[in-house]
């Protein structure tokens, strides 16, 4: 068995990926990648058997979100795109009992159509870091998305969501229309 290591100290998160060939009877090798997952994401995450689930994980992120309910900022989890473009970024929203993996189908494609996309964990959901839960009710949903558009994204956005991502999505643009291009 050969194995190649390489770290891609330019992608957003600090994922690796380990690449074995092994020789099959028939003499043929058989390539496969072990992914590395952030340290913060539950071990159940190495049981995860779909590839693309696997190879989104492996680019969460937590990234600091200040919210005027909580002393600290909340690490909030989402995958960052890895290209910014100067068209309006995507922005995923996941629906109800998810987190922004729900999206291991869809993200590729965006990216692969060149779209700068992002796919974020809704307060209280997903992979993000709360320490002590804070209240997450529609006020406090609502500022922590804004909060995070402001700091992280800063532009216009095209807002996709599902189930409980499409209310996050609706009553945000209701009451932050600036931080919409478009809603889907």
């Amino acid at each position: 068995m050969v194995a190649l290591t390489a770290s891609f100290a330019s992608a957003p998160s600090a994922a690796t990926i380990t690449m074995a060939m092994t020789k099959k009877r028939s003499g043929g090798a058989v390539c496969y990648a072990e992914l590395s997952f952030p340290s913060f994401l539950p071990k159940q995450v190495e049981n995860i058997k779909d590839t693309f689930a696997r190879k989104l994980a492996t680019r969460i992120d937590r990234l600091p979100v200040p919210v005027s309910f909580s002393d600290n900022s909340i690490m909030n989890s989402c995958v960052r795109p890895l290209i910014q473009s100067k068209t309006s970024p995507v922005v995923l929203l996941h629906g109800f009992d998810s987190p922004c993996l729900e999206w291991r189908y869809t993200y590729p494609l965006l990216e692969e159509a060149g779209l700068e996309t992002w796919a974020v964990d809704i307060l209280g959901w997903g992979f993000s870091d709360l320490e002590r839960l804070p209240p997450c009710n529609v006020a406090s949903k609502r500022e922590h998305f804004y909060q995070l558009w402001k700091s992280l994204i800063t532009r216009p956005m095209i807002l996709v969501g599902t189930s409980l991502g499409a209310a996050v999505a609706i009553d945000f643009v209701a009451n932050h229309p600036e931080a919409k291009a478009q809603e889907i």
